[in-house]
């Protein structure tokens, strides 16, 4: 696991309760970093002063993440009367997902969007989004990530790394990033496919024991760098959701598609703690209720651009099918079994909990 600086305690988010904290993802809780005193309250700067927040992520800028990003952007600017902007950084100009994490510890960038799970090389208890077939479909996944649990990873476990020392990191909402499926240069009918074959997956430990238990050989590689690794053979294919495969056009060497959708891993928008202390509380609440907002939007637009890049992807010419997952699932239950016992498998328990109770609107 990547080594980070000591991160003193900083004070917490302001809560935010509007009508619409309720919609998607529930409402942004505290953020539950703790007061580091005066020195915290020294780092507020001159809250009349315009400041420029740095946002970072790895995505092309017509992804449906960047184009959340921006609608964060906009808000945050509208609701600090232009006292409190976003500098965007798309397509991994400042580097990949585990280096945006190291660099909100430090202080050197302020917010990120990173998929939870090379969060989970920092945070243990992120492992958990990268359990293979943790959720049955989509609404079951939104109950969870609305759900206590759900809501308690992003504000509260995010703040502590496996040690109880302080991570540097405030969760601010999620952002929906759909279900992860395999792509390749060659069909994917079954599970054998996998077995052989090198396919690229995240840094997490998670997602490369369950190639491993496919048969396949997990190659971890920064996602910027994937369309030069799938052209020069590096490795035989990947995982990720439509949008992405399409706005990457890794489709373009990568002809295959099958929708096991083995995966549901959330991307979270992450503030750094240290940047968090140099705000008041006040430009600190126009963060949260900017975040939020933008993820309500995010999720919309998310829904939408998945059935446009299924259609596009087929335009294209690539090949979708939709695999048995039952025989997908079966041959990587180990992943879960293995950790049932652990605290990972304690917040699958209760993350499978809450996905399986019926919506408050339900008769």
């Amino acid at each position: 696991m990547p080594e980070s600086p000591e991160i003193a305690d900083t004070p917490s988010f302001p809560p935010w309760t509007p009508r619409t904290s309720r919609l998607v993802f529930g409402a942004l809780c505290a953020a539950l970093l703790l007061c580091a005193g005066l020195a915290a309250r020294s780092a507020l700067g001159d809250a009349s002063a315009v400041r420029v927040i740095r946002v970072a992520h790895t995505l092309p800028e017509q992804h449906p993440v960047h184009r959340g990003i921006a609608r964060f952007a906009g808000r945050l600017a509208e609701l600090s009367g232009g006292r409190l902007t976003a500098q965007i950084y798309a397509n991994g100009q400042l580097g990949s997902e585990t280096q945006y994490i190291e660099q909100l510890q430090s202080g050197t960038l302020d917010v990120a969007k990173v998929s939870a799970a090379p969060i989970g090389n920092f945070i243990p208890a992120y492992q958990v989004f990268s359990l293979p077939f943790l959720f049955t479909d989509e609404a079951a996944r939104c109950r969870a990530l609305e759900s206590a649990a759900g809501q308690e990873l992003l504000h509260e476990a995010i703040t502590r790394r496996g040690d109880g020392s302080a991570s540097g990191l405030v969760g601010l909402a999620y952002y929906d990033a759909g279900a992860r499926s395999f792509y390749g240069k060659e069909p994917i009918t079954g599970p054998d496919a996998i077995r052989g074959r090198k396919w690229r997956v995240m840094s997490d430990v998670v997602a490369m024991d369950m190639v491993d238990a496919l048969g396949g050989a997990p190659t971890p590689i920064a996602f910027a760098e994937l369309y030069s690794a799938l052209t020069q053979g590096v490795v035989d294919g990947a995982e990720n959701n439509p949008p992405s495969l399409h706005s990457s056009r890794h489709y373009e060497v990568s002809r295959h598609y099958a929708l096991t959708e083995h995966m549901a891993i959330p991307d979270v928008l992450v503030m750094s703690a240290r940047a968090g202390a140099r705000l008041t509380p006040e430009q600190q609440g126009w963060i949260a209720r900017a975040a939020e907002e933008s993820a309500v939007y995010q999720r919309a637009l998310w829904a939408e651009e998945t059935r446009t890049a299924l259609d596009q992807l087929r335009a294209a010419g690539v090949e979708i099918t939709t695999p048995d997952r039952a025989a997908f699932a079966a041959r990587t239950a180990r992943v879960y079994e293995s950790r049932r016992d652990t605290p990972l498998g304690q917040w699958a328990a209760r993350l499978r909990s809450a996905a399986q109770a019926p919506s408050p609107s339900s008769p």
